[in-house]
Parts: structure tokens; sequence; C-alpha cells
């Protein structure tokens, strides 16, 4: 215990130390860039809808909310990448306990949105809490992956003491109906849990386990078999359950290899489903081509192996973790919105990051871009050896 003391004391004053060091510029160039073409794609894309919305009076209803919560996301994203990565580790409980009653008052005063009870509103702003509990989750195992160390090999600690601190966001958004939530987190603390150590026996039950409640959980919520069907056999129900992925299909295959041109999308004029935004990458594919979409895709793929990239030069294991915790959360998000666009996966609901509609989101994920930059101060040492185990 006085070793371990000791050690922690060492890596505060290397911590101190490096605090004037720059961020890590190709990631947050990176970043700008995806968020640059978020804004201007989520206007191309919402035009029409906007315009039907307002009656006609204006066609930049959703890029306006957008950009302003781009704005607090880049305020939030500046702050965050000020503040020295261990903090979270000190506040990864309190941020978590936060997340878990903002949950609890989605179930008592939330709002529903599209048939989804998944929004609280404070002071006139509303928000959905559960992109915050996705951060709390990843901050609340970083810290455990620290505070268990070797141990996380263990059944107690790598399956129990991981599996109860998920089960306390999981359980809420279980009640909210919101599977996207759940699947994100799931598969993100999978990840996180691989790497903090736990034996891969116990990961591939859980696995198990999490892909059967799934099937349960839709089946009993009474939608699993339209969303099945509209995957496999979109054309057999054109009109109904096969409507959206027919039309985000239609987009994909119109704009062919150079697209139609920014702006020049056809099957936003409300023939497709959601738009601007889980669907945007269809619109993408319809005005740029499949030249332009793989570029975007690129950037994507730039962006978070250069956030691996980060957390393998982080200063101290909790960074580590952390960093590769919020890249994990951002790959996933991209990876299972690509295949429901394109077909190559059942509907999920899952958003693309910085390009989907959605404030909360962006503002949260600009936020934990944040993180990622101030975690990227201290690249490039020598970990200790306690950090290596």
């Amino acid at each position: 215990m006085a070793a371990e003391k000791l050690l922690y004391a060492k890596e505060d004053r290397r911590l101190k130390k490096r605090t004037g060091e720059s961020v890590d510029i190709l990631f947050l160039t990176l970043v700008l860039v995806l968020l640059v073409l978020g804004l201007i794609m989520l206007w191309s894309a919402s035009f029409a809808q906007s315009q039907y919305d307002t009656g006609y009076v204006s066609s930049t209803k959703y890029l306006k909310k957008q950009a302003i919560c781009a704005g607090l996301g880049l305020v939030c994203m500046v702050l965050f990448s000020r503040i020295p990565a261990r903090r979270w580790m000190d506040w990864a409980w309190l941020v978590y306990g936060v997340s878990i009653v903002l949950l609890l008052c989605v179930l008592v005063a939330g709002q529903s949105v599209n048939g989804a009870r998944r929004w609280i509103n404070v002071a006139g702003i509303r928000f959905q809490p559960s992109e915050i509990a996705k951060f709390a989750m990843i901050v609340l195992f970083a810290r455990l992956t620290r505070l268990f160390g070797s141990d996380a090999k263990d059944f107690r600690h790598g399956v129990l003491g991981f599996g109860l601190a998920l089960l306390g966001i999981l359980v809420p958004l279980a009640l909210e109906k919101h599977l996207s939530a759940i699947m994100l987190i799931g598969m993100v603390g999978v990840a996180m849990m691989f790497v903090a150590g736990t034996r891969m026996k116990w990961l591939g039950a859980g696995a198990a386990a999490a892909a059967a409640f799934v099937v349960i959980y839709i089946s009993v919520m009474g939608y699993a078999g339209d969303r099945i069907t509209a995957w496999l056999h979109p054309e057999a129900d054109p009109r109904d359950t096969g409507y959206q992925i027919l039309q985000s299909l239609y987009a994909i295959g119109s704009g062919g290899l150079l697209g139609l041109g920014l702006g020049m999308s056809r099957q936003k004029y409300l023939y497709l489903p959601f738009q601007y935004n889980d669907y945007i990458f269809a619109v993408i594919c319809e005005e740029l081509g499949i030249v332009g979409a793989l570029g975007i895709v690129a950037v994507f793929a730039a962006l978070i192996f250069r956030g691996y990239w980060i957390a393998l030069r982080a200063a101290d294991r909790f960074s580590t973790v952390l960093a590769a915790g919020i890249t994990t959360l951002i790959a996933v998000q991209t990876a299972l919105n690509l295949g429901v666009v394109t077909n190559l996966l059942p509907s999920t609901g899952v958003a693309l990051p910085f390009f989907s509609y959605g404030g909360t989101a962006l503002a949260v994920n600009l936020g934990e871009m944040g993180v990622l930059l101030s975690i990227s101060r201290q690249r490039n040492k020598t970990k200790s050896q306690e950090d290596l185990l």
C-alpha cells in the first residue's frame, strides 16, 4: 500500500511538470474538420424538412440549433482540454451518480419526442441524459481499471465489479426503452473491460448473455420482427417497415461515384425519414457520391486511429483507459450508423457523431474530444512500472 501511494505521488509530480505541453494538433484538426463538414451537411440534409416544419419561413431551423450546441461544445472542449485528466478520476463517482439521477428524472418527468421519452427540460433547455451517461460510464470504468489493477483478471473485480457499475446505468436505460444507448454502453463497456484485463472467458460469457438479453428485450418490446424483416427483406413491405431503408438505399445508389452535388439531394425532400439525423450519411452519399462519402469515412478513421495513438502514449493507466474508452465510443457509433444506413445492420437508432442532428450528443462529443486533447498534453512520456501492469 505504501509503495502504491509512493508511485501515485511520483506520478503526480511528473504530471505537474507536463501541464505546459501543447495539445495534439493533428487530432484537433481532425475534430474541427468533422465539425465543419457536419454542420455543412446538416444544413443541406435538413433544408427541406426545416422549410416544411416552419411553414416555408426558414430553411435553417435545425442548423441554428445545432450551431448553438456546437458553440457550447467548443467551449466545453477548450475548458476540458485544460483540465488535467487525473481530475476526472477524482470526479468519477460524482459524474456517475449525477448521470443516474438524470436518467431517473427522465422516468419521472421526461419529455416524449417522436414517441420516445428520453429528454428532460431544465430551465427551458432540453437535453438527453443518456449522452452524459455514456461518458460517465467511461470515466468510472477508467477509475475502476486503475483501482483494480491486476485484480481485474479475477471474477470478483473483472466481472462483478465492472458489471454492477454497468447495471447502474443500463437498468434506467432499459426502463426508458432506450435500446441504442444500451447497445452502445454495453459494447464500449466490454471493450474497456478487455483493456482492463478481464479474462476472455468471462467476456465471452458476458457477450452471450448480453446478446440473449437484447433478443429477449426487443421481442418483449414488440418490434423485433419488423426490424429484422425490414433489414433482411425491405422490399417485402416498401410502404411501411421497409420504406426507410429503401429510401436510404435509393439515395446512396442515385449518388453514384461523384454525387449529385452539394445541396442537390432528392431524397431529402421528405422522402427519406430522419434524413438529417440517423440517415444523414445517405444524403452525404447522394450529394457527394461514393468518393466524397469515403473521404468522410477516411477522416473518421484518422480521428479514431489518432485517438488510440493518444491513448497508447498517455501519461498513466487511467488516462490510457479513459482515452481508449472515448475513442471506442466514437468508433462504435460511427460503425453502427454506417452499417444501418447501408443496410449491413438492422436499424439501431444510433446517430453519426458530429453530423447527425442532436445538440446534447454534439456538445458531449466535443467535450469528450477536449478530454482527449488534455490527455494528449502528456503524450510521448515513459509510463511508470505500475502503469504498464
